[in-house]
């Protein structure tokens, strides 16, 4: 990913650790937290109360295009917790919406509320004491995945592991879920970093979420708790050890609420408009916006993925969910996924449905607009075979037009140009009538290797909203259509080019 450097924690060991050695307890010259209060009237419960008896049996279903709703979604369902939240995530950064997240989530603690985050061991880069720091508060917990390939690890340890066990080196927890008491759920592409929300300067993704509330929710709570229980999930303290320091715990947990409340980190336009949640969701009530399903699955991939027999292969259930999907479509399938890294099962499934009379279309990165060259020389390889197939193919913009729709108008007020953007999305439309938003990519790797989990809603309704977004998002001002004697490589630059030609050497089963 573009911000691997920067990934889960690295800034925020600064505001909890970093104080002045000669003082024990060192506070910030203003106190930015005096002026913010929280309404302490209102209530999660309060506000699901008009769905109490719809909400047993049913799902309510809304998909969070923007990355700006989406994120001050999960600001106010932190802020208005009762109960519990449990986070699980790929990735999460120490950027300014990471800090920003975590101080929420210690909030919530301090409030009362059980909170367990469970992160991927892959990415962490991070001094261990600021994940122990946190998880020293007795109502939040944290666990890491698979911890087998960086956290507490040396060189000479990463480095055996990935020799004697390379699959489980490989085997990481793909999964996005944000679960609130419960009863409300955020799930899909987005992990949490500056990049997903559209708050990033440089280079954001295009990405999807749905939020769920009650029916279907407490499947995914029990799928964060077989994750939870799971072996592979261990608690940080039996990873590492804390380090003496001369700094009160209390003190770095206000160093990280003096962090959040500065308005120059977190404008007050945004918490503005995170007190304002409750009239937004009234609004989507109220225009019929909020769906609600009775024909809706959340599948999810057990933790290991498969039990390892067949190697590098081996499928998993949101590998053969999606499979299904594929094979029983009847007039079209619509498809985006920022990787496109088929096996020859992948475009036998695609062969089959095309000659049953089946439209597939699928949306992708251009070399222009993604960030990750081993993935796309993998594409790149295959791209011609899948044309001949009878796929179309799209490839998306960097300065795609689309992004001026979905990108925070926050941020569009700050700046005076607009970043790059790629694609991140995990979606797919089967016959305008079934919708699927997930975390699943379209490469070996989610297919064999990293946990998935994905939402397919039944529902035309839906389905014909994601694909009339998804219909135009592939028109010439966001995508270029790639054919046999075209394709928009040219596009990126010479540099960038030749690096996505040298990573042909990493064998596609892996990516």
């Amino acid at each position: 990913m573009k911000k691997i450097t920067t990934l889960l924690f690295t800034g925020l060991l600064f505001f909890l650790v970093n104080c002045n050695s000669t003082h024990q307890n060192v506070i910030f010259e203003q106190d930015f937290c005096n002026s913010i209060h929280r309404d302490t009237v209102t209530t999660l419960s309060e506000q699901l109360l008009p769905f109490k008896s719809i909400m047993k049996d049913k799902t309510g279903v809304y998909v969070l295009e923007e990355g700006d709703i989406s994120m001050i979604s999960r600001a106010w369902l932190s802020e208005y917790a009762e109960k519990t939240i449990d986070v699980q995530y790929f990735i999460f950064s120490a950027d300014n919406v990471g800090l920003i997240a975590c101080d929420y989530l210690l909030r919530a603690a301090e409030r009362g509320v059980k909170v367990r985050l469970l992160v991927d061991d892959l990415l962490i880069e991070s001094d261990a004491d600021a994940l122990l720091t946190l998880d020293a508060h007795p109502n939040l917990s944290i666990k890491v995945y698979n911890p087998n390939a960086n956290l507490g690890k040396n060189i000479a340890q990463r480095i055996g592991s990935l020799i004697t066990d390379f699959r489980g080196f490989n085997q990481r927890m793909h999964n996005k879920t944000f679960t609130v008491d419960g009863k409300v759920v955020i799930t899909g592409g987005r992990n949490i970093a500056d990049e997903y929300f559209d708050y990033d300067h440089e280079y954001n993704f295009r990405d999807r979420d749905v939020l769920l509330i009650g029916g279907i929710s407490n499947q995914v709570k029990n799928s964060f708790d077989n994750f939870w229980d799971n072996p592979l999930s261990v608690d940080i303290n039996r990873i590492v050890k804390p380090k003496n320091s001369h700094h009160t715990i209390q003190t770095r947990y206000n160093n990280l609420h003096n962090y959040a409340c500065n308005p120059e980190n977190f404008w007050p336009q945004i918490r503005d408009n995170i007190k304002n949640i409750p009239k937004a969701f009234e609004k989507i009530q109220n225009t019929g916006e909020l769906i609600w399903l009775d024909s809706i699955t959340f599948v999810t991939d057990e933790p290991g993925k498969n039990d390892g027999s067949k190697g590098l292969k081996g499928g998993g259930i949101c590998t053969d969910a999606l499979i299904n999907l594929v094979k029983n479509a009847t007039s079209s399938i619509n498809i985006q996924s920022p990787y496109l890294i088929t096996t020859e099962l992948g475009q036998n499934l695609f062969s089959d449905a095309i000659k049953r009379g089946v439209k597939v279309k699928i949306l992708t990165n251009s070399l222009a607009s993604t960030d990750n060259l081993e993935a796309f020389n993998g594409y790149q390889r295959d791209r011609k075979l899948l044309l001949k197939l009878g796929i179309e193919i799209y490839e998306f913009k960097p300065n795609a037009e689309v992004r001026y729709k979905v990108m925070t108008g926050a941020l569009q007020e700050k700046l005076n140009y607009t970043p790059v953007f790629g694609l991140h999305a995990k979606s797919m439309v089967i016959d305008q009538e079934i919708a699927v938003i997930g975390t699943f990519n379209l490469d070996p790797r989610s297919a064999n290797l990293n946990t998935e989990c994905a939402t397919i809603m039944y529902s035309s309704k839906i389905a014909k909203n994601l694909h009339k977004i998804m219909e135009e998002e592939t028109k010439p001002e966001n995508a270029w259509k790639s054919t046999l004697t075209f394709n928009p490589d040219s596009a990126a630059g010479i540099m960038k080019r030749i690096n996505a030609r040298t990573r042909f050497i990493v064998p596609k089963k892996i990516l």
